[in-house]
């Protein structure tokens, strides 16, 4: 018995698909891929990292987008929903009111299912963004951020916060991450 193969997706397609989708699906050469739901801690942190970002950007030229904003990296062809991204200045979309494609920050939450695709082959992708200037990891499952800061060239610099009196400071924004408020009503599950 053979298996027939995948149809290829045009990006266009894809657009036209997600658009009219009850469920989001990121996209990488050809095909579409599922995102699974995220957990109420997942969503929370999320939030806290918006509501932040959002009071200390006020006034400036600069957007804090949640995951229903589309990011394209038009150097691999991926089309992802990271949880928050962050464009200062003029938003270049490819003339599309759902998708950026220079966002100065990306922040993920990690879950189980998604770290390593995170810290690996979506990292790759993202950083062929020109734009972008810092990558931040957030875990859901204890106080632990993780940095990557552009450096010259192709270099990047990593940082790792674990205590949760720490401050995450994000130079390309002006502006700092608490962990306190980053965990704002998080409950960790207990250690067993």
């Amino acid at each position: 018995m053979s298996t027939a193969p995948k149809r290829y997706i045009t990006p266009e397609e894809y657009l036209e698909i997600e658009r009219n989708a009850k469920f989001k699906s990121e996209y990488f050469n050809g095909e579409m891929f599922a995102m699974a739901g995220g957990s109420r801690i997942h969503g929370l942190i999320a939030t806290n990292v918006i509501g932040e970002l959002r009071n200390q950007l006020r006034g400036r030229p600069c957007m804090v987008y949640n995951s229903d904003v589309r990011v394209h990296i038009a150097a691999t062809g991926l089309y992802a929903y990271p949880d928050v991204s962050v464009v200062c200045g003029e938003t270049t979309a490819e003339q599309e009111t759902d998708v950026v494609t220079n966002p100065l920050v990306i922040v993920e939450v990690l879950s189980a299912s998604t770290k390593d695709y995170d810290r690996g082959q979506k990292f790759e992708q993202y950083r062929k963004l020109i734009s972008l200037r810092e990558y931040l990891l957030i875990s859901q499952h204890e106080p632990h951020v993780e940095q990557y800061i552009r450096q010259e060239g192709a270099e990047w610099l990593f940082r790792e916060r674990y205590d949760p009196n720490d401050v995450v400071t994000i130079a390309a924004l002006d502006c700092t991450l608490p962990l306190r408020e980053i965990y704002d009503k998080v409950t960790f599950p207990t250690q067993q």
